[in-house]
Parts: structure tokens; sequence; C-alpha cells
């Protein structure tokens, strides 16, 4: 059970104070429950755990899989950006074997990403990839024309129609896009593609629980009904309004803290190297949902104990605008016991007999101890494990999160106006039609 630890906020902020922000929070909790603030019309997300359940999603996933086992598929290649690709990524490296890519021991296709930069060499050596492979794509994309997808798209489609042929690309690529417009999905209707909606009321960030990481994570060899469960199971508890409401607490407190006490900025924490992308995806969930009209908490992220011996300098003592919310695993899937060693050079015989796992948990402790003597609040969000239900409880809890923490500041969770900016930059330089005059205009600046 996904549970919230406060206490390491305890001397750093006035019970009387959290309950003023309990209240503000709860404010906020009617406005998303009620679905009647700025952006509501985006707001399918919170129902997504029992309508992807019951739905016919699951099983159409699932015949795409079957479709692409009897192909002898073993690399399929994900394209997508932001939340297009950030839900499945974090999802697939939480849950895979760490060098899956080198042991291959789990008997599904090797999901890689692509489309989520412009980067030449990365998209070389992922042509490389595809050389020596059996492949397949899922292409993720709304409108089709995200620049990164689009321009990696092209080159994956026209490689698989060139190594397969048209006929047999159409059921190698699968589309997930909008119902019924935009360029990915006149294409897919022209080619024959298989293609999954991305939901008019559900922004990209919020998007895992669609086939938008559906898909992906299961045909990695995943258990998506366990995610979809260990969701559903939080956006039943989330649905209850009440002071003791986790989403109402957590943003309650990082408001208090970011409004009364100068904490700019948030740094997600873990002690469990698989979980080093969830907070890639937590980063753009809170930095796309808050950070505008000049305001919101600044989303960052650190891996302990390896980031202790490159960050841990500034944050036991540098400015003190930052707090930090762990990610807190109670028990890992597999365990290893440090034995005795007669030289005993190391000088870890003290350690004889302890697994690596507790180690890790009293350098979790020490640090957590360390940090809050040097002035850094610290909440804490624990799951039992890192599996499919509990990764499922952790997405609902911080999506639902996220909406009453907005609210609570005062701005709008579910656009992203901000995000335009380079685009129309880049479209002039790059003298994309249509920008002309934009381009004589840049051109002046450079």
């Amino acid at each position: 059970m996904l549970t919230l630890n406060l206490k390491g906020c305890d001397t750093f902020v006035k019970n009387a104070e959290y309950q003023q922000y309990v209240q503000k929070a709860l404010a906020a909790y009617d406005t998303l429950d009620k679905e009647d603030g700025a952006g509501n019309d985006f707001l399918g997300w919170k129902h997504l755990p029992s309508e992807t359940l019951a739905g016919p999603i699951l099983a159409q996933c699932k015949d795409i899989q079957e479709c692409w086992k009897a192909k002898g598929v073993d690399l399929v290649l994900v394209l997508g950006i932001g939340g297009s690709y950030l839900g499945a990524k974090c999802a697939i490296e939480a849950l895979n074997h760490t060098f899956d890519a080198i042991l291959r021991n789990n008997g599904a296709p090797q999901v890689v990403f692509g489309g989520q930069n412009l980067g030449e060499d990365y998209l070389c050596e992922m042509m490389d990839l595809m050389n020596v492979r059996n492949v397949a794509c899922i292409c993720i994309s709304k409108s089709g024309t995200t620049t990164e997808t689009a321009v990696a798209f092209r080159i994956v489609k026209q490689y698989i129609e060139k190594k397969y042929g048209k006929k047999e690309a159409s059921e190698r690529i699968v589309a997930v896009t909008d119902k019924a417009r935009g360029a990915l999905k006149s294409l897919s209707t022209q080619e024959g593609y298989k293609t999954f909606v991305i939901p008019d009321n559900v922004g990209g960030r919020f998007s895992v629980l669609t086939p938008v990481g559906v898909l992906p994570i299961l045909i990695a060899g995943f258990d998506v009904e366990a995610i979809l469960k260990g969701a559903l199971d939080m956006e039943q508890k989330m649905a209850v309004k009440s002071e003791e409401n986790i989403a109402v607490q957590y943003a309650a407190m990082r408001n208090l803290l970011y409004s009364e006490y100068g904490k700019k900025i948030e740094i997600l924490i873990n002690f469990v190297p698989k979980l080093t992308y969830f907070a890639e995806w937590w980063k753009q969930l809170y930095g796309e949902s808050e950070g505008k009209d000049q305001k919101g908490i600044f989303p960052a992220a650190c891996s302990f104990t390896t980031d202790l011996h490159s960050m841990g300098q500034f944050i036991q003592e540098g400015d003190r605008v930052m707090f930090e919310t762990l990610v807190s695993v109670q028990k890992p899937q597999r365990s290893l016991v440090i034995e005795a060693d007669e030289q005993n050079l190391d000088g870890l015989n003290f350690l004889a007999g302890k697994s690596v796992d507790y180690c890790n948990h009293m350098a979790q402790l020490g640090t957590k101890l360390a940090h809050i003597d040097g002035g850094v609040p610290q909440l804490e969000v624990e799951i039992e494990k890192l599996d499919e239900f509990n990764l499922g409880q952790l997405f609902y809890f911080f999506e639902f999160a996220c909406g009453v923490s907005a609210y609570t500041l005062g701005v709008n969770p579910f656009n992203q106006p901000g995000v335009e900016a380079y685009k129309k930059n880049m479209f002039a330089l790059l003298e994309k039609p249509g920008y002309e005059e934009a381009t004589k205009e840049i051109r002046k600046r450079i």
C-alpha cells in the first residue's frame, strides 16, 4: 500500500500553518472533483484505470502482441516525445532486469525508444540496431507533425517498407494518435495501420494509462492489468475527500514549503536505480503542469546513493532553496547477503551477514537525518515493492496530487503554452513554409 510520511517536515513548519494549507488543498480538491476549474476539458485521465480495465483496449493490445510474436519480431521501436514515451519508458525501466538488453531473458521483444530527440548519431545507431533485428514500430503522436517524432518516423517507416515491403510494413507499424484528424491518422488510414486513440480529454503527460503507455509496456512483457489495478485502487482512495487524503496532504505541504519558506526546488530522490526514469516522468508531470504564470516549484531529481557523491555537498550545505520527496521501496525483489572475508582488507567484515538492501536502507535513513539537519525538509512516499501493482499506484497518486497541487498554487494544471516558444523559433530557423516573416526577424538576432 502506498503511504505518505510528512514527519521529515516537522521541524520546519508549524502545524497551524500546515492546517491552513490543508484547507487550501481541500478547496483545490473540490475544483478537481467538481471539474469546474481551468483546463477541465482535460480530465479524462481521472477514470482511466476503471475505464481501461473495463474496455477493449487490453484485448486489442494483446492482438498486436500475438501478431508480432508470430512474425518473430524481437525489436519494437516506440517513437514519441514527452508524455508520449516517458510513462512507458519509466515503467519498462522500473520492471525490467537492469541488464536485459544483454541477457535477453524475458522472452519479449526488446523495446527501444526514438523520436524523443534530434540526435543524428542516436538515429543512425538506432538504424544499426534495426539492421540486425526483426523490427516493428509503434508511433505515438496526436498530430503526427511533432518534429522530433515525425523525423524519426519518416526514417523508420521508409526503412521498414524497404526491408519488408509496403504490405508487410502495414502489419508492423501501429499508430497511437487522434481518433479522427491529423497527419498520422490520415497516413494510418491510407496505409492500413492498426491504430489506437489518444483521448481528446487526456493530455500527454497524463496518458500513461491509455494505449500510449499500455501498448509498449504490454509488448515489453509486463502485466499491464496489474498496473491498472494498482491505479484503480488509488483512484478509489483519491475519491474520498478528507484531510487524511494523501494527495491533499502532499499538495498542502509542498505548497506551504514553496509559498511560506522559499523552497523553490523539489528534488525527487530514490535509493533504487530502477526508479531513475520514474523521476523523468515525474519531472515532466509537475514541471509542465505547474511551471507557468511566473510560478511553480522546479522539479529536479537525484538517484542516491550515487548522486550523494556528486550533488550531496550542495544538498547538504548549499543555498537552502530545496526540499526532497523520497520515493521509498520497502522490499527488493531479490536478496544478496554480504559475506565475511578472511583478510578483511576493505574493513567491511562488520557488514558480514547483512543484506545489501539493509545497508541501502541505513544509507537512506542516514541521508534523511543529515539532510534534515542541514535544513532540507523531506516528504516520503513509500511503496511495498517495485512491481506492476505498486507502480500503478505511484502513477495515479502523483497524477491526482499534481492536479490538486496546481490548483492550490493557482495555475491551470492542464495547459502548456510555453512549450511552443522554441518550436516557433526552430521552424523559423529551418525555414518552414509559412514562417517566412519570422525567419527574417529571427535571423536579425543571430
